[in-house]
């Protein structure tokens, strides 16, 4: 099989990046009311505050989707289908960028993260483009760098809704379907693009379970990120091996490294 090597649009790229990290260099000199959405349900009494911060957010994670989609759409290799998948992972990161830009005050380490932040979207943006084709000669970093940036997004947003002290009902919504996200597109990356949205679904609500179960207990932010990304890592690495119909001898290697190296951090930190 010859090995191709193609590039995304520079101005493109350029256009794109640019709009988002435009948009949230705006986000600490713009101030407007919050506003509060209240649902009364049997039992329940849900509380959903909007500021300018998560406006942006989603306004960024919507640009990001519709210009990895638009980046994709000029791939020489594009097979003429599934461009909105590769808009799914820079979407997220758009959105968790957010994160950290949202809770720094103004000064040099925020501006290091803003730098960092359009880095970032950058590499995901162009990963996102090499894996288009399966015969790029890149396809392997790119698939690793994808797969990395996944679950180190999931780390991050388990920290800052546990952070946050959310209840239990807003917690586990974005815990449970970005994992479901995340997860899927990992096994769809490592299986050469076949379908497996049913193990995308069955590990997310396996962790939301235990997201659940330890929701109460004395953690703290990073230890329970860590716990968590540990079950999602493991499972997800578990289910590739089952696909790939790997020996029960190996199977288990493999997730059981991850499960004890992110554990043996969460006890450390």
């Amino acid at each position: 099989m010859t090995k191709t090597l193609s590039f995304p649009d520079t101005n493109h790229l350029s256009v794109v990046t640019a709009t988002i990290l435009f948009a949230y260099a705006l986000t600490p000199f713009v101030s407007l009311p919050e506003q509060s959405i209240d649902f009364q349900a049997p039992g329940f009494f849900f509380v959903l505050r909007i500021n300018f911060a998560t406006l942006v957010s989603i306004l960024s994670a919507g640009l990001a989707l519709a210009g990895s989609i638009w980046l994709v759409e000029g791939h020489p290799g594009r097979p003429g289908k599934n461009a909105f998948i590769h808009g799914l992972l820079p979407a997220l990161t758009a959105w968790m960028i957010g994160v950290p830009l949202s809770t720094l005050s103004v000064d040099l380490q925020w501006w290091v993260v803003f730098a960092f932040s359009g880095v970032l979207l950058i590499l995901v943006f162009a990963a996102e483009y090499i894996v288009v084709d399966i015969t790029d000669a890149r396809i392997g970093p790119a698939t690793v760098g994808l797969t990395a940036i996944s679950f180190a997004l999931y780390l991050v947003l388990a920290v800052a809704v546990r952070a946050s002290a959310l209840r239990l009902y807003l917690l586990l919504p974005p815990l449970v379907l970005t994992l479901g996200l995340i997860s899927w597109r990992t096994l769809y990356l490592r299986l050469g693009g076949k379908k497996t949205l049913a193990w995308g679904v069955a590990i997310s609500l396996l962790v939301g379970q235990l997201a659940i179960g330890i929701h109460y207990w004395p953690l703290s932010p990073l230890r329970y990120g860590l716990i968590l990304l540990a079950a999602a890592a493991a499972l997800t690495s578990f289910a590739g091996g089952l696909e790939e119909k790997q020996s029960w001898r190996t199977i288990w290697i493999e997730p059981a490294v991850l499960l004890v190296l992110f554990l043996g951090f969460s006890f450390m930190v």
